[in-house]
């Protein structure tokens, strides 16, 4: 079988299974098998698999036309030009969080310019880590914490902070949210890609998040705002006077959120939307803080 006879017949399973974009799946998966660039493909397409690979690459679509991720298959994702390494018992980082990131390290770098001392920053519910480590990798000046409830998250984040030379500048914290922050610490920046996800929704999800993505990842409660409201609550007296809260949240919950947020005596200084132009992050400060920038976000899709 050649390189293109496996690709061709690959993307066909693929799309009978439901898989989307299956031609480039197919061709990902191969790279992958082979240890080459994707385009290389391209210049091999009459070269003949040897049986070894013919039978590895068959388990690894016969894997992907069961619905478990890519991701999953290979070990990792790319988030803001970092390799992050994914499992089951982490969310697999989305590229529209991939803006939530350059927010926060823009904001925090504006700080920097501005302040004499570190900047600080808290990743509520880390995950993979991804979040953390593009913080402490674009914000060199900057300190990180990131928390998360589950161990084993907090065990993969860890070393995907090493691989990129970041561990020593982020510090993980074991817990539930801000119950694990250190007694009396308060953040320049509060960044989060919470749960939101309404739990009657989750049954209707694609497979690949419904059964490979950790439940305790994407169940934001009936409406899908918990932790919204969680970190509308909770999270004044752990932001410095010039903070900001940003926050991604779910399609259609950006008014909600806002309300939720006015409620508890927040200022929301900007709605921005994601790739596919979906209202998805929101900046916020508090009422009480000063106006005066650095300013931590860019005006409200229209």
């Amino acid at each position: 079988m050649t390189v293109l006879e496996a690709i061709q017949r690959s993307t066909e399973f693929l799309a009978k299974k439901g898989v989307d974009s299956p031609r480039l799946q197919t061709e990902l998966l191969l790279a992958h098998l082979r240890k080459q660039p994707r385009m290389r493909l391209y210049l091999e397409f009459e070269r003949v698999l040897t049986p070894a690979e013919v039978d590895g690459f068959r388990e690894l679509i016969r894997r992907r036309g069961q619905r478990e991720p890519l991701q999953h298959i290979v070990g990792s994702t790319s988030f803001c030009g970092f390799e992050i390494a994914v499992n089951r018992d982490v969310l697999i980082p989305r590229p529209e969080t991939e803006l939530l990131a350059e927010r926060g390290w823009t904001f925090l770098n504006q700080l920097s310019t501005i302040n004499s001392q570190p900047s600080t920053a808290l990743d509520f519910g880390t995950g993979s880590g991804c979040l953390a480590i593009a913080l402490a990798c674009k914000c060199p000046t900057a300190e990180v914490y990131a928390v998360d409830i589950s161990s084993e998250a907090l065990a993969l984040a860890r070393e995907n902070a090493a691989r990129h030379g970041a561990a020593e500048r982020i510090r993980f914290l074991h817990g539930d949210g801000f119950a694990a922050a250190p007694a009396g610490a308060r953040f320049d920046l509060i960044i989060s890609n919470p749960p939101y996800i309404p739990t009657a929704e989750i049954a209707s999800l694609e497979p690949e998040v419904r059964d490979y993505d950790p439940r305790g990842a994407l169940d934001g409660g009936a409406d899908g705002l918990d932790y919204g409201r969680r970190l509308a609550a909770e999270g004044a007296r752990f932001l410095k006077p010039h903070g900001r809260v940003m926050l991604e949240f779910g399609d259609g919950q950006a008014e909600s959120l806002r309300e939720i947020l006015q409620q508890q005596m927040w200022i929301v200084e900007a709605i921005e939307a994601d790739y596919t132009r979906r209202p998805r992050l929101m900046v916020a400060r508090r009422a009480d803080s000063p106006a005066d920038e650095p300013s931590a976000a860019r005006s409200q899709p229209g």
